[in-house]
């Protein structure tokens, strides 16, 4: 349905009343005014976005925002940069005070800069009164002191995807869901000649997921609940040396590894075990000399370790409005368009089960159960742990996983440049730079 102009930009009265049914499901419980944002004249935008590994992603958020443009007639410019030059670019439009309006940011990035950010508490407040609430770790990572210093997006799902023959010809029925097992599976997988990988390099998904993963399952942590470093531990060292025996059954290489690595080592048939996001089986799937592998796919979430229970990081993005924009109105009225249901609807369903849902009314879209290969990316937003974990998020946490801190630490271990004794002192002395901020 064409959206008019007039109506668009139209103030709304509240709507509490309103009744109604939207796509997949979706009923809006209206529990306050819906706010109206009526774009500057002359106003034009700029976005600036991650690379998509899923083509339908960026299909489907181009065609939401040429719909905004045709309703509004505000134009939308969408840059795209590669994941690791996201962080980097933010940061500088940050402090310089100039570049793109709004940015796609990784994970606890606002956080370094939140006196940049314009305010978008009450869009966020409306968006999550009308469907059915923010999960709390996206929440988290766009929140400051209950202040919205930026739109949760999306929790982008990260699982163990591996071929089924391969697991079954190492010599087991089931993938095993423990982290001893698993270390059996990769031993006999590199036996055979079909090895594992994952990223020991600056990956700001994979690498940050795995490394992340690999701490917390076995019960370390960077911060304990005060904020105070704690990553010099018993535990940590656990997690190291399990690191150091899983690392060694790897293809080599994977000390370099960034994010598209893994996936064209899997698709190159170099590797038949890793952690990544859906985007690898769709690849696998548009490509018909990929086929065989593409059917041998499997997934799964990652073993249990000596925790006792699931942990898992995800990646997450974040909608970033800077305060140096000409065009605050516009940018809002964006960004609401953007994550009603119609649009959110249809950038869920384009990504194909790549972009897990920000809201919890979105859950029931139906691309979560159309594929058995989605099931683990299903619950990313959901079961998230955030990366600043046990402490509260902020700078400090921020900067340590921009530094890549943890990422290192498990590198410079698994590699022999240091004792693993040696890479955790390094890592709490590189944290307390942060945290003592």
């Amino acid at each position: 349905m064409t959206i008019k102009r007039r109506d668009f930009l139209a103030a709304s009265a509240a709507a509490a009343g309103i009744a109604g049914l939207s796509p997949f499901g979706v009923r809006p419980s209206f529990a306050q005014a819906e706010p109206s944002y009526k774009p500057e004249e002359g106003a034009s935008l700029r976005l600036l976005r991650w690379t998509p590994f899923v083509k339908g992603d960026e299909d489907a958020w181009l065609a939401n925002t040429k719909k905004f443009t045709e309703a509004t007639g505000v134009e939308v410019r969408v840059d795209k940069e590669s994941w690791e030059d996201i962080r980097p670019k933010a940061a500088v439009a940050a402090n310089v005070g100039s570049g793109p309006d709004m940015v796609m940011c990784w994970f606890d990035d606002a956080h370094q800069y939140p006196d940049k950010l314009v305010d978008l508490t009450e869009l966020a407040n409306y968006l999550g009164n009308k469907y059915g609430g923010w999960y709390d770790g996206v929440r988290g990572y766009a929140t400051r002191d209950d202040k919205f210093i930026a739109m949760p997006l999306t929790a982008i799902g990260n699982a163990v995807v591996y071929r089924d023959s391969h697991v079954k010809a190492a010599g087991f029925s089931e993938f095993p869901k423990d982290t001893a097992g698993f270390l059996e599976l990769c031993k006999a997988m590199k036996a055979k000649g079909t090895p594992a990988g994952f990223p020991h390099g600056k990956a700001v998904g994979d690498g940050n997921n795995y490394a992340h993963w690999l701490l917390w399952s076995h019960g370390g942590k960077m911060v304990d609940e005060s904020g105070k470093v704690t990553i010099n531990s018993p535990e940590t060292l656990a997690a190291i040396n399990y690191a150091k025996e899983l690392y060694a059954t790897f293809i080599p290489g994977t000390e370099s590894w960034q994010d598209i690595n893994n996936n064209r080592a899997f698709l190159a048939g170099q590797v038949s075990l890793i952690a990544n996001g859906v985007s690898v089986y769709y690849a696998a799937k548009k490509d018909p000399k990929l086929a065989e592998i593409a059917a041998d796919m499997r997934t799964t979430n990652f073993p249990i370790g000596p925790v006792g229970k699931s942990v898992e990081l995800h990646q997450t993005s974040s909608l970033l409005l800077f305060s140096h924009t000409e065009y605050p109105e516009a940018a809002k009225a964006y960004i609401k368009f953007m994550m009603e249901a119609d649009q959110m609807n249809a950038w869920i369903t384009g990504s194909s089960a790549y972009c897990c849902q920000p809201l919890k009314a979105f859950a029931d879209n139906p691309v979560w159960t159309s594929d058995p290969i989605h099931a683990p990316y299903a619950r990313a937003s959901e079961t998230l742990r955030p990366n600043g974990y046990a402490g509260p998020l902020g700078y400090a946490s921020a900067g340590t996983m921009a530094d890549y801190v943890l990422v290192d630490m498990f590198a410079v271990a698994v590699t022999d440049q240091m004792t693993p004794e040696d890479a955790m002192k390094e890592a709490e002395r590189r944290a307390n730079r942060y945290y003592r901020v």
